[in-house]
């Protein structure tokens, strides 16, 4: 009996099967809009008319209330020149799909936001309000902060810019108030040839403190550094690129080393909560008349016990004969370059928030913006936020999975 062959029918493939690839569609022009911010000693303005045009230029709609720039000296005549549209109504701006601020939603902003708006702003833990991020809830609003906003290399790019700015205006406020006008000691910040250099303290080695350290040693003066993370003390040394004289924080040593400075800056930094407070009330009474005390920590509670918030107007009081300027918002005082370097951000994240749909497409795509998003369309997405003010939290990664 012979054996079968077998048959091969023509009608019959074999095929690959094909895989469903995530194709991103390409998005329409957002519009946005920019309000003119009345918070308290907010001077700066998120977007620039340099960026504006670029938005503009990639098809996007940019709508500015009158004079929304004018603290940081860019002119109307500027932004429409960019192709913006100056609108004179706060409400009118308020309308936008998708509002850029430069300060945190307040207060009375509420009655003006729009159901299933994007925001993106600073957060300010330590002015945040219950009842704020109820009402943004209820709108379904989305919201991404400045101070979490992640990067593609790991990093807070925006926290690092203010804290660039904030640390290398320290020296410069430091050397205008040593001055005799200001009823400092009188003493040049730098010193000359043959008399010594003025003797600076930063307390913390973060980025405010790095910038601080580099402005002291440009301008001359004698620089001692303390900071509990001893990582970041080396970390100092190697950006800075030379040795300097550092330390862990123990009292004695500070409160000696306190007793004969003529600046002391507080850079201490605590990223849920407040700042460690590690300069006692007896420390400051021991420091010499007329130095000065810069809390630049003073935004998180400040690093100084003798420590009270000033202003922009009023920057600084005298306690124990040491002058201190606590002012919380050192970057709005140089609005302008603040400014430009939030844009330097902003313009690009929105340009790729188009492309992507908006910006809750973009976070689908861009893992390392969920950072920065603590309201995802009404969900609160912060667990700090959740705990602390007794709020539903919901996880950002498996509501962005069930949007696709």
């Amino acid at each position: 009996m012979s054996k079968k062959q077998p048959v091969i029918s023509t009608s019959f493939r074999y095929e690959t099967l094909e895989e469903t690839l995530d194709v991103k569609v390409k998005g329409g022009g957002m519009t946005i809009g920019i309000p003119r911010e009345i918070a308290f000693q907010e001077n700066r303005v998120a977007l620039t008319p340099d960026a504006v045009s670029v938005l503009i230029n990639n098809g996007h709609h940019v709508m500015i209330e009158h004079n929304a720039g004018d603290a940081s000296h860019f002119r109307d005549k500027e932004y429409s020149d960019a192709g913006a549209k100056i609108v004179y109504s706060r409400e009118e701006v308020f309308k936008a799909p998708v509002l850029i601020k430069s300060a945190p939603v307040i207060e009375e902003d509420l009655p003006l936001l729009q159901m299933n708006q994007a925001i993106i702003s600073p957060l300010h833990l330590s002015v945040l309000r219950s009842e704020v991020l109820c009402t943004m809830m209820k709108k379904k609003i989305t919201a991404l902060s400045f101070e979490n906003l992640k990067d593609d290399s790991d990093s807070y790019p925006i926290v690092r810019s203010m804290s660039e700015i904030a640390g290398s205006a320290v020296m410069l406020i430091a050397a205008q108030y040593l001055g005799s006008a200001n009823h400092g000691k009188g003493v040049l910040l730098g010193g000359i040839s043959g008399i010594a250099p003025a003797k600076v303290i930063i307390i913390g080695a973060g980025i405010v403190g790095e910038y601080a350290a580099r402005a002291a040693l440009a301008l001359g003066a004698s620089v001692k550094v303390f900071d509990n993370n001893v990582s970041r003390l080396k970390r100092l040394q190697n950006t800075i690129g030379q040795r300097l004289w550092t330390s862990v924080i123990e009292p004695k040593l500070l409160a000696k080393q306190l007793r004969t400075c003529e600046v002391a800056v507080g850079a201490l930094s605590n990223l849920n909560g407040r700042t460690p407070m590690v300069a006692t009330e007896e420390m400051v009474s021991g420091m010499r008349p007329g130095s000065i005390i810069i809390d630049a920590s003073i935004d998180r509670g400040g690093c100084f016990e003798t420590s009270e918030v000033t202003s922009h107007e009023s920057p600084i009081y005298m306690k124990y004969g040491v002058i201190h300027y606590c002012v919380p918002n050192i970057p709005s005082g140089f609005a302008r370059t603040a400014s430009q370097a939030i844009s330097n951000v902003l313009m690009p994240l929105l340009i790729d928030a188009g492309d992507e749909g908006g910006i809750e497409d973009l976070a689908w795509h861009r893992i390392h913006l969920r950072n920065g998003i603590y309201l995802f369309k009404g969900h609160l997405t912060d667990f700090y936020l959740s705990q602390r003010f007794d709020l539903r939290y919901t996880d950002l990664n498996l509501l962005i999975a069930s949007q696709r």
